[in-house]
């Protein structure tokens, strides 16, 4: 998934610990091998191949996972949306350099662009693009997925205390560590922008201090910002999270996150925020009440705040 996923177990047979650890790793690279569209013998691949002219066969957790995308997607109004793959190649975000395409481009690339237009059944088990031009990209959603199998892996394995995280973006915690429960910081945007942009930071941040720190006791969380992956174009930064129902990148928020159950609907859920801004945070609450948020978008030289659940301790001036 061209990042560094880690594991942090606690406990008192560290050779007993090692092989959990290794045993989760292998589902993360297993989870890998299934959603990579940059493996052509991934079953997304082999989807993204054959689906506009044939149903295609996936096996029973990727199928599982596919109607999950679809539900995030109805109860999200379009902002998570797998199918965006033909936006991002649009802007060339699966290679160097990145462009902005132009707005006949776009307009083109959007009608392959929606869940509607994905058959799933579930008593065949196959999926079935309705459109041609289709291109599943699961990356808004398969860190959080292989963590979810690692966590499993882990405590099968009779682990009862961890931390995972891939990317430092999705992570999840279960078990009473030591220090009373697995603690997360969340960077200030301003601090992130100027780390991630190799920039001075605005007179707004507080670098020594993070945005939040979050617990996580037997939860997941997931942070997303427009700064993982982009390019300067026309002198503006603009990032490889795109908003599938305009086709171009998000501006509502910079930062996002998302704390629940689950590692997949976290990371899910952190997108949709980035895509709907500190004013979505609401939507998502009722859609997700089990669920936690915070988001930050730019205004005028500072910051928008909204959180819900997950308090804020550094919020500039």
């Amino acid at each position: 998934m061209a990042t560094r996923f880690e594991i942090l177990l606690e406990g008192s047979d560290p050779i007993t610990l090692r092989a959990a650890g290794e045993e989760a790793l292998e589902e993360i690279a297993g989870a890998e091998a299934q959603l990579s569209l940059f493996l052509p013998a991934s079953e997304i691949s082999r989807v993204n191949r054959l689906a506009a002219e044939q149903p295609v066969p996936v096996s029973p957790p990727v199928f599982d996972l596919l109607a999950r995308c679809r539900r995030l997607w109805e109860l999200t109004e379009g902002a998570f949306d797998i199918t965006v793959g033909p936006l991002l190649r649009c802007w060339s975000f699966f290679r160097e350099p990145i462009r902005r395409p132009s707005e006949e481009e776009l307009t083109a690339a959007r009608k392959s662009v929606g869940m509607q237009h994905v058959l799933l059944d579930p008593a065949e088990r196959t999926a079935r693009f309705l459109r041609p031009g289709m291109l599943l990209d699961l990356g808004g959603v398969g860190k959080g997925w292989a963590i979810d199998l690692a966590v499993e892996a882990l405590k099968a394995a009779g682990v009862s205390c961890a931390f995972l995280h891939g990317g430092t973006s999705a992570m999840h915690g279960f078990g009473q560590p030591a220090a009373g429960a697995w603690k997360v910081s969340v960077p200030h945007p301003e601090t992130e922008r100027a780390s991630r942009l190799g920039e001075e930071a605005g007179a707004n941040a507080a670098p020594s201090q993070p945005l939040a720190i979050v617990e996580l006791r037997d939860v997941a969380l997931s942070v997303s910002s427009i700064w993982g992956r982009g390019a300067r174009l026309d002198r503006e930064f603009w990032g490889h999270v795109l908003d599938p129902r305009s086709g171009r990148p998000v501006r509502a928020a910079a930062l996002a996150a998302a704390r629940a159950p689950s590692a997949a609907d976290a990371d899910a859920l952190s997108t949709a925020l980035l895509v709907l801004g500190p004013a979505g945070i609401d939507r998502l609450r009722r859609a997700f009440p089990e669920a936690d948020f915070m988001a930050a978008a730019p205004e005028g030289k500072g910051w928008r705040f909204a959180a819900c659940g997950i308090p804020l301790i550094n919020e500039g001036r």
